[in-house]
């Protein structure tokens, strides 16, 4: 089986809900890009420390951190003064912060900052829509991965159907078949009504604001 995935929409859907239907269906966890040092966190982050202005990376964290951010800016300003080592050294410690800070407000677990590039193209593709003001890349690219995923998979599901019978043995790849394709509908259905973000079962997708998307 190849690594498409399809499924039919209506271009009317948002990018947001696409991107998690299709995260969904591949039975991936849904892949931030808020911990690389290109993601939207970090640059806010470059931003503030070179304004001297902590006030644009509070967004990024809850109420109840700021102090912590606030504390960490603070002392990130003084260290850097010291020199460009220390000024690498402080910069990086400051981002860790933040995006540790950042992940945990949305439970999802913090493994470090990953390199520049890393943004997977997906997550890349919706980024670029929100800068264009348009969806309509997206939604071209998103259908077209979720219609050839189901489709696919209902092809598969049908053929292997039609010798059920045959054997125990082609009543088992019937089975195998149809639990595939029953379980990708069932993950873009959940989807749909859930939203979900960074990998969350549905139920709580609705309280959370996926990475470069709270603006």
């Amino acid at each position: 089986m190849s690594n498409s995935r399809y499924f039919p929409f209506r271009a009317g859907l948002s990018p947001r809900l696409l991107l998690a239907l299709i995260l969904s269906a591949l039975a991936l966890p849904a892949l931030a890009h808020c911990d690389t040092l290109d993601g939207p966190v970090v640059v806010d982050a470059r931003q503030a420390l070179e304004k001297g202005d902590v006030t644009p990376v509070l967004r990024w964290v809850p109420t109840a951190d700021e102090a912590e951010i606030r504390k960490a800016f603070q002392q990130t300003l003084a260290v850097r003064a010291q020199g460009p080592q220390a000024r690498d050294l402080a910069d990086r410690y400051f981002f860790e912060t933040l995006v540790r800070v950042h992940r945990a407000g949305e439970g999802a677990p913090y493994t470090g900052l990953k390199p520049a590039g890393e943004v997977p193209p997906g997550i890349a593709l919706g980024d670029k829509a929100l800068e264009k003001g348009s969806a309509d890349d997206l939604l071209r690219v998103l259908n077209e991965h979720l219609n050839a995923g189901l489709k696919e998979r209902f092809d598969e599901a049908l053929e292997a159907r039609k010798h059920a019978s045959e054997s125990v043995e082609k009543g088992r790849e019937f089975v195998a078949g149809d639990v595939e394709y029953i379980h990708y509908v069932e993950g873009l259905v959940n989807a749909i009504h859930g939203g979900g973000a960074h990998g969350q079962a549905p139920e709580h997708a609705a309280t959370s604001k996926p990475c470069g998307h709270s603006r």
